[in-house]
């Protein structure tokens, strides 16, 4: 396919997925509590933009009504060697949304980790010139994005260049190209696709070093022409940090900046920590320690019950800056599927999204839903 070719079937896709709705009404899900707040998304692995893990896709489409990829479009998967793409998990996911009115989202485009090997080097595995860097990221970029021109409504472009000091992180991105790199690479976002929207996204950007930088990116974008439309907060949070006034300044911060701001990767483990990380950098790798594994046969309702008070204090914060807000993701359907069993230890049994590992809704999305209803 040289252009993904559901872009044609778009409108009759959603034409026959409306016509087929029964008229019967059901009770309210959290897309429809929040649809005049923004949009509620989550990051979808393979076996449920496959439709394989029906229980995960029933969730899916009662109450999300966008989706991001989990992995299948990171440049590792979907562009493994120089001359090879490989897009068939990609496009499954895109005709998921389409399929199912969904809005999609890009990620991502530019990062330094799940990044093939031959991207930043040559034959000899030393560092390419800058030219051919910039080549290569041009042609990725305008490939990738220009295949779903017209379908996918955003994407993140780069992806945690910025350290919570405000330096900026020694990828080979930056030493080949310096702070640059991340301006080329919206350029060519832009071009490929002017209507896309584009998002710089990080995670603890409550750290005023690492949000500074960030706001600097913004106007150094903006002063240059170069379109930037939102700043991604990871929201790969704890219990107890970042506090709820962290979270609004930084909001706070990026809207004065002249940005929305997107949680982009909601979730939260009522985990000890072994140590206060945050975040989502997966080179930090802890031993299992029994310790830091405590709820193996199931998470202690006085534990679920501060968990969902936290998630429900989160939500609201999201609502309360609804008018900034674009789209609030979680990172994985259940319990069952969160990346966060593995990491930063592997083996871990943990509970940090809104549905069970049976696929059941926590308390948190019957309370948001109650207390919307009767708002509405």
């Amino acid at each position: 396919m040289k252009r993904l070719k559901i872009v044609l079937l778009l409108s009759a896709a959603v034409a026959l997925t409306v016509c087929g709705n029964s008229t019967v009404k059901e009770d309210p899900a959290l897309k429809d509590v929040l649809k005049d707040k923004f949009l509620i998304g989550v990051a979808l692995n393979t076996r449920q933009s496959s439709g394989n893990d029906t229980a995960a896709t029933r969730i899916v489409r009662e109450h999300f009504n966008a989706i991001v990829a989990e992995n299948c479009m990171k440049s590792a998967v979907i562009h493994p060697e120089e001359d090879r793409y490989d897009f068939n998990q990609a496009d499954e996911l895109v005709k998921f949304g389409v399929d199912n009115n969904l809005t999609v989202t890009g990620h991502c485009l530019i990062w330094h980790s799940q990044l093939p090997a031959w991207f930043c080097v040559d034959e000899n595995g030393e560092n390419v010139a800058p030219e051919i860097l910039k080549n290569r990221m041009k042609e990725h970029i305008s490939t990738v994005v220009g295949r779903y021109k017209g379908v996918i409504r955003g994407w993140d472009v780069v992806n945690e260049a910025i350290l919570e000091d405000g330096s900026y992180r020694k990828s080979k991105f930056y030493e080949i190209l310096g702070e640059e790199f991340i301006p080329l690479a919206f350029q060519y976002a832009q071009e490929a696709d002017p209507e896309a929207e584009l998002y710089y996204n990080d995670y603890n950007e409550w750290y005023p070093g690492k949000r500074e930088t960030v706001v600097r990116l913004i106007k150094t974008l903006k002063d240059r022409g170069i379109r930037i439309d939102g700043i991604g907060l990871q929201g790969h949070v704890g219990m107890t940090h970042p506090s709820i006034d962290e979270y609004q300044q930084t909001i706070d911060d990026y809207v004065k900046a002249g940005v929305k701001v997107l949680i982009t990767e909601l979730d939260m483990s009522p985990l000890p920590e072994p140590r206060r990380m945050g975040g989502a950098n997966v080179a930090d790798r802890e031993a299992y320690r029994k310790e830091i594994d405590p709820y193996t046969e199931g998470l202690p309702e006085e534990v679920a019950t501060v968990w969902n008070n936290r998630m429900k204090d989160l939500f609201n914060l999201f609502i309360k800056n609804s008018d900034h807000v674009l789209r609030v993701t979680l990172w994985g359907v259940s319990d069952r599927d969160s990346w966060k069993n593995n990491f930063p230890v592997r083996g871990r049994t943990d509970y940090p999204l809104l549905f069970d590992r049976n696929h059941q809704p926590k308390a948190v999305v019957t309370e948001l839903i109650s207390q919307l209803s009767h708002e509405n």
